[in-house]
């Protein structure tokens, strides 16, 4: 009987693990699942790199300050760029103060997540984009704060904007629910 009670009790423990169902090696604490219209994407931030823009990252899903924000800019084969939980446009930030860069060797290539920033470099708060392709003319000029490891196809989906206009997109799509997946229940 205390061993039944002993895998019923790990078995209700290690459920919310699975349910999270992240790729091997992903550590819970350091990767955010972005739910939208077409499936859920899953990024492993890369704390090591720039531990801070993660720290923000994960601040900001945990304040739901992401949750109904659009991917208002989106260049297709380049990114998709999101964020603004201020104002949507990208014109916005948060209430926190913006963050100093954290470049490092990690060139953009696909499924790269950097941090979108206005003119300069220690301008970061809570934007950010993931690459459709590769994208070398931003090494070293952005921090790259994760990669997706799950839900590629996902972002491929996103709707794209007006060549024309920047990337402007009408009517965008939604990062509907945003959140550190060891939080997810």
């Amino acid at each position: 009987m205390i061993r039944l009670f002993a895998v019923l009790a790990t078995l209700m423990f290690a459920l919310p693990a699975f349910a999270q169902n992240l790729p091997a090696g992903v550590d819970p604490q350091n990767a955010i699942v972005i739910e939208t219209k077409n499936g859920n994407i899953v990024i492993k931030l890369r704390n090591d790199i720039a531990p801070k823009h993660a720290e923000r990252m994960k601040t900001l899903a945990r304040d739901k300050f992401y949750d109904n924000v659009p991917f208002h800019r989106v260049i297709d084969g380049f990114m998709a760029q999101t964020g603004d939980g201020e104002r949507g446009n990208g014109t916005g930030g948060s209430k926190y103060p913006n963050l100093q860069a954290e470049f490092s060797s990690v060139p953009f290539q696909r499924g790269v997540v950097g941090m979108a920033r206005a003119q300069s470099p220690n301008s970061a708060n809570s934007q950010f984009f993931i690459m459709f392709a590769e994208g070398s003319f931003l090494n070293n000029m952005y921090t790259v704060v994760g990669e997706v490891v799950r839900g590629m196809d996902v972002v491929d989906k996103i709707k794209k904007g007006n060549q024309a206009q920047n990337g402007s997109v009408a009517d965008p799509d939604r990062m509907i629910r945003v959140q550190v997946a060891a939080d997810m229940k």
